[in-house]
């Protein structure tokens, strides 16, 4: 989609505390939101760029932005659960007790919504996804605009979402009115997203939040075919982002190897040798701890937490130093490794299974 809107206009960078957020910079982000600007902001989860979710005409400039497809829904910030009551035709018990336990935080809730909800934030679908972030300067920018605020990530779209304002200037500076600076974000990949309004709760994004946890509030939760990434779901109408399209992928072809023992050590070498030999510069991503894999281009990743917020920075900075391959190690699929997975399969160009 051709940048029509926002091309070559100067970005100005505020650097603010995520904690105890300025109020003149939080002004400042607010009073360009109320203008039908966009604002790319910090959050736990990635940076998100955020429009007013009541203003089509600026919710139209994140598509724009970001070459976003407009059947991807958004998902709309709020600053406190009785804004939610503004947005949603139907609360159930089951939302606000996930609200209650995990709110602010990294859990997306998909509710009917009302007719005040612009056909453009939710892709022309009945339903709406809203979350609450667990970032004070999010929040105060939200506060101080007096409106819910739509934001995907702040990235050019299907290319790793960003968790540091670095990435937010490589991709948007330029486009975008205003980013706020506030540090590297602290999880790194998005909000879990649920649907809550079946009977049964229905995982269609992994996240920051572990679905785990979500069942030990509200019981067993139903897991849609989107969560672990598989082909079949682009037929069908997305109710969260993340679900449909190629996401999170580099400039580098990624290759996932799934699997388990030492066979893995062996496949990724043999892999690491097809492709240098074809030519190419190849980088490997794995929590197995020593010098296993023969090439010096090798990122650790100590624990799920560690890869988590490390995963998409990783990316980039393979892509950076001119890495044509890279070549990752599956993980077990509990906890934040169901996210890892779900976003490793999205970005892979091939997944193979040992």
């Amino acid at each position: 989609m051709p940048l029509l809107v926002l091309k070559n206009m100067k970005t100005e960078i505020l650097k603010v505390d995520p904690e105890e957020p300025e109020p003149l910079k939080i002004k400042a982000a607010a009073k360009i939101l109320h203008d039908g600007g966009l604002v790319a902001f910090p959050t736990e989860t990635v940076y998100g760029l955020g429009a007013d979710a009541f203003n089509p005409e600026a919710v139209k400039k994140i598509f724009e932005v970001k070459g976003r497809p407009s059947d991807n829904p958004l998902i709309v910030h709020v600053a406190s659960i009785s804004e939610v009551y503004r947005l949603a035709k139907e609360v159930p018990k089951k939302a606000e007790r996930l609200m209650k336990r995990f709110w602010p935080g990294p859990l997306t809730l998909v509710f009917k919504k009302m007719s005040v909800v612009p056909d453009i934030v939710t892709a022309g679908l009945d339903t709406v996804a809203i979350r609450m972030p667990d970032n004070e300067a999010a929040l105060a920018m939200i506060r101080e605009a007096g409106t819910p605020i739509v934001a995907p990530s702040a990235n050019t779209f299907s290319k790793p979402s960003p968790t540091t304002p670095g990435h937010v200037v490589s991709d948007l500076y330029g486009k975008i009115e205003l980013i706020l600076d506030g540090g590297n974000t602290r999880i790194g990949v998005e909000s879990t997203v649920v649907d809550v309004t079946t009977d049964s709760v229905l995982l269609l994004r992994p996240g920051g939040l572990d679905l785990e946890e979500i069942e030990a509030v509200v019981g067993r939760v139903e897991l849609h075919p989107a969560v672990k990434a598989m082909p079949n779901v682009n037929g069908h109408a997305a109710k969260a982002p993340g679900m449909k399209y190629k996401h999170y992928a580099p400039n580098a072809k990624v290759v996932l190897v799934e699997g388990g023992g030492e066979k893995i050590v062996r496949n990724v070498n043999s892999l690491i040798r097809v492709f240098v030999r074809r030519g190419s510069v190849v980088g490997v991503i794995t929590m197995r701890e020593g010098e296993f894999y023969d090439t010096d281009k090798v990122k650790f990743m100590r624990d799920f937490n560690t890869f988590a917020k490390n995963l998409f920075t990783a990316f980039r900075e393979f892509d950076k130093i001119g890495v044509d391959v890279i070549i990752v190690e599956g993980v077990e699929e509990r906890g934040l490794g169901l996210a890892i997975m779900n976003r490793l399969r999205k970005a892979s160009s091939q997944i193979i299974h040992v």
